[in-house]
């Protein structure tokens, strides 16, 4: 760990340029103004540093062999796990299992759990705003089992309808899938109450947190969700690397869904007698490098009071929603006030004007946004668009980033 990295970690005040000189890509003099930390974050530092010095010094396989190498990575790959679940309050550490994201956790849990379980005719709810990672795993168990995928539709807010949900709630639903924040207008979904409700009824809930995780403590006993899973990357840690937090009494219940090494504890031609938690959902070798990377992030990340955090990313976000609001054409999406995501559209004399050349000509001036439908084509269809310009902020995102948008985005429709 840096010295730097160390210095921060014991001083909770907030400063942006200490913070900036952390990040490699931003360090060093790139000419990019990076928003778009909603579909993956940059890299300090202590990351690459945790996953280069794994490959360089110590790199060996875990649970296998004898020699020091491989006993030394088996403790820090463990020891990152219960960083894990520490990090997210999980009872036991045998309730961490590690994927690639939050895209496998969720076809994890639709292939163990959901396809064990479901019968004909029981019901998936999802949310109308979700990611397609959280609507299509629930499409394809329900085709291998004969349930149903219902829709819980939006607000003209933007927010799950709770009232349509409680209507939809009947003796015949199984799961209940809801992202914690959309990651389309970062709209913080009503988790502690769709869980409640849905708990009422015997149901799961399963919640995508890839956006969430990033901007609130996160304490799963306290929420009482069966299932909450994450990305790594989408909080400063490695790509390729995820979480399924489970309750231990539903994961023990579960067949395992990957076979191979690791995840047995005896295999014969007669019978395969299959390992006790995690091991049994972690088949072959698993992304050592990713895991303590994400412990790092987990590490440094919580070296800083997440108000702190939280409030120089809603200071931004006003700084950018009062930016758009001045420039004729713009619409904000779903505006939710200080949200570290904001989407809009531009219509300019009555002509509504493609989000992809907006972006394009905003990248021509070392402006990095998303556009498109943001893998969420039902909340386009229910908002009656194609796709949307979409800025989002990360912890290195300064003042100078806001204003450096709002000028290029100004050009951008001049040039229109």
């Amino acid at each position: 760990m840096s010295s730097q990295h160390t210095s921060s970690l014991h001083n909770n005040a907030f400063d942006i340029d200490a913070i900036r000189s952390q990040f490699p890509f931003i360090n060093h003099d790139s000419p990019v103004v990076y928003l778009d930390s909603a579909a993956t974050t940059q890299k300090p530092q202590c990351v690459i540093d945790a996953i280069n010095q794994y490959y360089s010094q110590q790199n060996a396989n875990v649970h296998r062999g004898s020699h020091s190498l491989t006993a030394h990575a088996t403790q820090q790959f463990e020891q990152a796990r219960s960083r894990v679940q520490f990090f997210i309050g999980a009872n036991s550490h045998k309730e961490i299992i590690w994927t690639r994201g939050a895209t496998e956790a969720i076809n994890l849990i639709a292939q163990t759990y959901a396809r064990s379980t479901l019968q004909v005719g029981d019901e998936i709810l999802v949310g109308e705003m979700e990611h397609h990672a959280n609507i299509v795993p629930w499409q394809i168990v329900a085709q291998q089992t004969g349930a149903k995928v219902i829709k819980v539709p939006m607000t003209q807010e933007c927010q799950w309808d709770m009232n349509a949900f409680h209507a939809l709630l009947n003796k015949k639903t199984r799961i209940v899938a809801t992202a914690h924040i959309t990651n389309v207008t970062a709209t913080r979904q009503p988790i502690e109450a769709i869980i409640g409700l849905a708990h009422q009824y015997g149901a799961m809930v399963v919640i995508d947190g890839a956006q969430g995780i990033v901007h609130e403590t996160v304490d799963v006993q306290k929420l009482d969700c069966d299932f909450y899973v994450f990305s790594g990357h989408k909080l400063y840690a490695p790509a390729g690397i995820g979480v399924l937090y489970g309750k231990q009494s539903l994961l023990d219940a579960m067949p395992p869904w990957h076979g191979g090494g690791k995840m047995v504890e005896k295999v014969s031609f007669e019978h395969t007698s299959f390992a006790d938690l995690p091991g049994k959902f972690e088949a072959g070798t698993p992304n050592v490098a990713g895991a303590l990377g994400l412990a790092t992030a987990i590490e440094w990340l919580t070296g800083f009071d997440v108000n702190h955090i939280e409030a120089h990313i809603h200071q931004l976000s006003h700084q950018l929603v009062k930016g758009l609001a001045a420039i004729e054409g713009v619409t904000i999406i779903g505006l939710q006030p200080q949200a570290s995501v904001v989407s809009f559209t531009i219509t300019l004399e009555g002509e509504n004007i493609h989000h992809q050349d907006i972006a394009t000509l905003l990248d021509q001036q070392n402006i990095a946004v998303r556009s498109g439908h943001h893998c969420a084509h039902p909340f386009m269809d229910a908002l009656g668009i194609d796709g949307t310009i979409r800025v989002s902020i990360g912890v290195y995102n300064n003042e100078k980033d806001i204003k450096a948008l709002l000028v290029a985005l100004t050009k951008a429709i001049e040039l229109l």
